[in-house]
């Protein structure tokens, strides 16, 4: 009988085939006692015995019944190919209620039979729940990555020294949390995604498909002149805890990872992630947000890359000394040297403010610096004390926040009384460090994320 059979009729099989049984074994018993009945009805005790063979009839028949209810709950072996449950199978171990930790370990295993069954026995004998697992070949050994659920009570200790023992060396192991769920193809998907909308994601796109490293990209020609890096091959170099990749516009990517040695793998995507880059060539989000100043003046904000490099001298130009040296720390005559780099999408996010009619008044930089996030203001004089810089700066903090960031700094003067003003009023924690004349203002991000909301009193938003 098939599967929708059985659903239709509601009882299983088995239960079918017994109730024929007993069905059958009722007529045979019926069909005996009428026989005999024929036989012995007509003799001189017919009646006494006849009613004797009734009485026992029905006495079988009853004991037959409880028989097959008694035995009758359970599928016969021959119909499912295993035992019928024990109490004590059935019971099973008693569920552990407590409170589970999420992991992420390496460890290399010898490339050969049962070594990775031997680790996860060992792991499951500590009722360790393996989540995902990808392996990584090597010329000797295989590294293999989990992403194990653990009971809280077990420490990170306890499972290297079980891994240890099962074969599994130089392990390395962290906490994970729920965004390490996402399998590993889901997530590079994801971030070629926002790869190829944004070139000033790339580095982020890259600490996350690494983990923690430090990520530094250096230009072929420094903006304040000097000699370049080092060229690399366009396939790039490994070297242990230290992958060189060529940049899209022909500098150098560096990305260091002392604490776990770089696999081919790993390797192999980070240089795939690159060169999807470096096909799609320098682009930024079209978006724009029209404000209200207070006074009654349309401001647009939006995104700015190197096609604004010629407003943003003519804006320069337009600047005094004091703002230029407030901006760049000091005398400055060729400020423009150093736009295209800071114009440039590769080495970070810039926002630009325009008037109604199109002139470029002001300039904010989030700029990547390793494991570290700059923030940088300039607004023309004319346009200053007016909610710019306020606005430029929490817009420009709430981008970090999304990147993942962890504090952002800003580099200024102690009489820069705007940019100090400015980083109060993000409402975040600050840190201040004077060296030689110079103030650097360190804001700690919420854990939630940067403050995206404009204070009161900053420009009323529109979007444009």
């Amino acid at each position: 009988m098939s599967d929708v059979t059985r659903a239709r009729h509601g009882r299983p099989v088995h239960h079918w085939r017994r109730d024929l049984i007993e069905l059958a074994a009722l007529f045979t018993a019926v069909a005996v006692a009428d026989a005999v009945a024929n036989v012995i009805g007509h003799g001189p005790d017919g009646p006494e015995l006849l009613l004797v063979s009734a009485i026992v009839l029905v006495a079988t028949a009853g004991f037959h019944t409880w028989w097959a209810r008694r035995h009758g709950h359970a599928p016969p072996v021959r119909d499912t190919g295993a035992r019928p449950p024990s109490s004590e199978t059935q019971a099973g171990p008693s569920a552990d209620t407590g409170e589970s930790v999420l992991w992420r370990m390496r460890t290399t295993v010898k490339d050969e039979p049962g070594s990775l069954a031997a680790l996860c026995t060992a792991l499951a004998g500590h009722r360790v729940d393996i989540l995902s697992l990808q392996t990584h070949p090597l010329a000797e050994g295989t590294v293999d990555e989990f992403l194990l659920r653990a009971p809280h009570e077990l420490t990170a200790t306890e499972i290297t020294r079980a891994v240890a023992l099962a074969g599994g060396s130089g392990t390395w192991i962290e906490r994970a949390d729920a965004h390490d769920l996402v399998d590993a193809p889901t997530r590079v998907l994801g971030l070629a995604a926002r790869t190829a909308l944004d070139a000033a994601e790339l580095p982020l796109a890259l600490r996350q498909l690494l983990g923690r490293c430090t990520i530094r990209s250096l230009p072929a020609a420094p903006a304040g002149g000097g000699r370049g890096p080092e060229s690399v091959p366009v396939e790039g170099v490994l070297e242990e805890t230290v992958l060189r990749l060529r940049a899209p516009e022909g500098g150098v990517i560096t990305v260091e990872r002392p604490y776990l040695p770089f696999t081919p793998t790993e390797f192999a995507r980070a240089r795939a992630l690159v060169e999807l880059d470096t096909v799609l060539g320098p682009r930024v989000p079209h978006s724009e947000d029209v404000l209200t100043l207070p006074e009654g003046n349309d401001i647009t904000v939006r995104r700015a890359d190197t096609g604004d490099l010629e407003a943003a001298k003519a804006m320069h130009e337009r600047c005094s000394p004091r703002t230029l040296g407030l901006r760049y720390h000091g005398p400055v005559g060729d400020a423009h040297r150093y736009l295209n780099h800071l114009l440039s999408p590769r080495f970070g996010r810039t926002l630009a403010v325009q008037t109604a009619s199109g002139r470029l008044v002001g300039l904010g930089h989030l700029l990547w610096d390793g494991d570290e996030t700059e923030v940088a203001l300039l607004v023309e004089d004319e346009w200053q004390r007016r909610g710019i810089g306020a606005e430029l700066l929490h817009r420009l903090v709430g981008m970090a926040g999304e990147a993942g960031c962890e504090s952002v700094y800003a580099v200024t003067q102690s009489s820069n009384t705007g940019m100090v003003a400015a980083m109060r009023g993000l409402g975040l924690p600050l840190d201040y460090q004077i060296e030689e004349g110079t103030l650097v203002i360190t804001a700690r991000l919420a854990s939630q994320g940067a403050v995206e909301q404009v204070s009161a009193g900053s420009p009323e938003r529109r979007r444009g």
